[in-house]
């Protein structure tokens, strides 16, 4: 609390204008200049409408994403794999996202553009599905491997398209609540999936009496929901089209603002806390991701349910998660401290893994205490890049994040598969606790970094306000300045000549 009242003490002293002699202070992200400013001039309706498709867009993935993990057991059984071989659907679909995000984004923010990336990488995901369910049917692990594969060079690619979109006609508070309702959707997505695709495939065996015959048809028929979201990206598309055109004819010079050219050498000058984000978004999703995707057999073994019990907890992270993400998306643009509330969400993640490890308390305690951490540190995290990163730089940015997160899923998953056949799932959970402190430390780090210098990411609704404006009217004298500066060295030519 001393580091909160310490900041709001710093910003008084500057009320009243700035010191010339004062240090120099991390100025603010150009987000808070960007074309989304604009995005109000379109309408409550229209806008409302987009954020209803940028929702949806994710909920195909999201649903199809969690596949293997609602169906852990039938793919071990009907594929013949040992546990590390099934972790590797969800390492396969990592390992491409080491990379493809942060092209992706690149793509996004230069050669595609945003309109046709979101579609390009939507269509992908259709594809992987297919791969992924031809495997089923034809009894081949490796096609549904390379399937995952495809998936995944569009799932993480989406996901910065997804971001972008939502930076571009959302600004200031209202971004925290869009980023909580946007993973509201998509872990709705994987909640239908963990209580659908399980009976789906048992009621398909007893109509077919084959097991590959009936998880080729449930991976397919999950696949459906991606053809939603590859319709939902056309006419988002088309939505964003109208948007710059509204947004060019009220600019004076009508240069639109995506024609502004991103350089490559750009992405090794991205500020040094956007780099501690990422490691805390990374140790911290290690710990959630892959312990869903292997939880089913451990709520079966530790806990004695039924593949139906085991499947509704496991999945329960992310219900409460659809309709927690919201509300503390809310809470955030009326409070701000997004670094407080991702230091109490990581707290919480530590707390409940100790639970799950080392007592036998009632599971559904460790499992609503997780679900409402990860709901509270998905709405928290993911608006801080926008203070730290220029708005066109943003696709990159989240590319990089997600690449960094998906090469730690990537090697995570494995390992975790690994230590489930050789330890068990006791020393998984520890691994689990041991990530989770890296980021409680690295959130920590983050915390006094921001205290140290302009405070931003933990301050306060009211005084991010006075601060953005305090930015604005220094950025407004210095171009001011250096107009004069021009024209006096022109003059001083001219009575030379």
């Amino acid at each position: 609390m001393a580091a909160i009242a310490g900041q709001d003490d710093i910003l008084t002293e500057t009320e009243q204008g700035p010191d010339p002699d004062a240090p120099t202070t991390e100025p603010l992200s150009p987000i808070a200049a960007s074309p989304i400013e604009d995005a109000p001039k379109l309408g409550t309706c229209k806008k409302t409408i987009a954020l209803i498709l940028m929702c949806l867009l994710g909920f195909g993935n999201y649903f199809c994403f969690d596949n293997p993990g609602a169906l852990q057991n039938e793919i071990k059984e009907t594929m013949h794999v040992s546990t590390f071989e099934f972790a590797n659907l969800y390492a396969f679909y990592s390992w491409p996202n080491v990379f493809f995000p942060v092209l992706g984004g690149y793509l996004i923010d230069t050669l595609f553009g945003l309109r046709f990336g979101a579609s390009f990488f939507a269509c992908l995901l259709i594809v992987g599905q297919a791969m992924v369910s031809a495997g089923a049917f034809v009894d081949s692990y490796v096609t549904m491997e390379i399937g995952r594969f495809v998936f995944g060079l569009g799932g993480e690619s989406l996901a910065v398209a997804q971001n972008t979109y939502a930076t571009h006609w959302f600004s200031g508070n209202a971004l925290n609540m869009v980023f909580g309702l946007q993973l509201s959707i998509a872990r709705l997505g994987s909640t239908v999936n963990f209580q659908s695709v399980g009976p789906l495939f048992h009621k398909l065996t007893g109509l077919t009496g084959d097991m590959n015959e009936a998880l080729g048809w449930t991976l397919a028929i999950s696949g459906s929901s991606l053809v939603m979201s590859f319709i939902c990206s056309l006419f988002l598309a088309w939505m964003d089209g109208h948007r710059l055109d509204v947004i060019n004819a009220l600019e004076e010079d009508g240069k639109k603002k995506e024609d502004e050219a991103v350089h490559f050498s750009e992405l090794f000058k991205l500020p040094g806390k956007f780099w501690v984000l990422c490691v805390i978004c990374v140790s911290y999703y290690v710990a959630v991701f892959p312990f869903v995707s292997l939880g089913q057999v451990f709520f079966m073994r530790k806990y004695e349910m039924d593949h139906v019990d085991a499947n509704f907890i496991n999945g329960l992270v992310y219900l409460i998660s659809a309709f927690a993400s919201p509300a503390f998306g809310v809470l955030i643009d009326r409070t701000g401290r997004n670094v407080s509330y991702v230091y109490g969400a990581v707290t919480a993640s530590l707390i409940s893994h100790c639970l799950l490890a080392l007592t036998f308390v009632n599971p559904y305690v460790p499992i609503i205490i997780l679900g409402l951490a990860y709901s509270l540190l998905a709405s928290a995290l993911w608006p801080m890049c926008t203070y730290i990163v220029s708005s066109d730089q943003l696709g990159t940015a989240f590319g990089f994040m997600q690449a960094i997160q998906n090469l730690g899923l990537a090697v995570i998953a494995m390992l975790s598969g690994l230590i489930v056949d050789e330890e068990g799932y006791l020393w998984l959970e520890i691994f689990f606790i041991s990530w989770l402190s890296v980021a409680l430390a690295m959130t920590l780090w983050l915390w006094v970094w921001d205290y140290r210098t302009n405070g931003v990411l933990n301050m306060s609704v009211t005084k991010r306000r006075e601060y953005e404006a305090q930015q604005a009217f220094l950025q407004e004298q210095n171009k001011l300045n250096s107009e004069n500066t021009t024209i006096s060295s022109d003059s001083e030519d001219y009575d030379h000549k």
